[in-house]
């Protein structure tokens, strides 16, 4: 769940995993550093990271709470379908000999892969948001230098993943080019009307290391690639030929409907794939 863009809402993800750990009932409680996929921890983020565990600990007195969700029909009903869904793991990986052996015929990694997928395709469409990287991108932050921390750290046979990885690596590439390629977003109608969808995108692009830049359509002026903002009831495919005649190569759209545009955007869209496109239009190397 560690993320190297933004890295300080890291201090936020530990802290909320801390707390549903305890209250879960671990029997012991590791938190890492916010800057630990940056690479090697300063001392900042290894004091941070000691002390979240010691205020949750003392300070919110989770330590002195047996069972916090005892008695909550909502909770135990849940950990009752963990509880029987995860014996039919355990006894599975029996049945195939032992962990060792489930590991060696691939038959655990195979399970992992898939819930792996189910989710990376929830961050894809940003079902599952993650702050900082896939919402609420920080357009040219700063970055937190770490040394690179020594190979072979993670151990173990199964390679981790990070779940912002695939949208760090493209804005990665994104940001690398220079002068730094742009989206142009063309709105219709005053501000009130444009406003919300105008925030979508800028949201959406920015996530991908665009830098957007906001005018009318007649102010495009051979921009490659546009994204039209504006409600429904603006839109036409007149508008849209009209940004395509402006020299727009590829025109998205900030919502749905059959309007000729070349691509749609909108809550529940492939957002890693609309950047990813928009990438490859401005021939972003990758």
């Amino acid at each position: 769940m560690m993320t190297r863009r933004d890295p300080w809402v890291n201090m936020l993800r530990t802290t909320v995993a801390c707390f549903a750990a305890a209250v879960g009932g671990a029997d012991a409680i590791t938190v890492l550093p916010f800057d630990a996929a940056l690479g090697l921890p300063d001392d900042l983020a290894r004091r941070i990271a000691r002390n979240t565990q010691s205020i949750l600990h003392d300070e919110s007195s989770l330590g002195r709470v047996l069972d916090a969700a005892g008695g909550s029909w909502y909770v135990e009903t849940l950990t009752d379908q963990l509880a029987h869904t995860a014996w039919d793991g355990f006894t599975e990986i029996e049945r195939a000999g032992g962990a060792l052996a489930a590991l060696d015929a691939g038959l655990i990694g195979e399970r992992i892969a898939a819930t792996r997928q189910r989710r990376a395709d929830d961050v894809a469409h940003r079902r599952a948001p993650l702050t900082g990287v896939t919402e609420f991108a920080l357009p040219d932050e700063p970055a937190v230098p770490r040394p690179p921390a020594p190979a072979g750290l993670s151990g173990g046979p199964l390679t981790p993943v990070r779940w912002a990885a695939e949208f760090e690596a493209l804005r990665d590439a994104v940001e690398a080019v220079s002068p730094r390629p742009f989206v142009y977003l063309a709105t219709l109608g005053p501000m009130a009307v444009h406003a919300a969808r105008l925030g979508f995108a800028r949201n959406l692009f920015q996530a991908g290391g665009f830098h957007v830049v906001v005018g009318p359509p007649e102010n495009l002026d051979g921009t490659p690639v546009a994204c039209l903002c504006a409600p429904d009831s603006l839109y036409s495919a007149e508008v849209v030929a009209e940004v395509r005649e402006a020299g727009a190569r590829q025109v998205w759209l900030a919502g749905r409907g059959d309007y000729g545009a070349d691509g749609y955007v909108y809550t529940g869209c492939d957002a890693l794939d609309v950047l990813r496109t928009t990438a490859d239009l401005l021939e972003v190397p990758r």
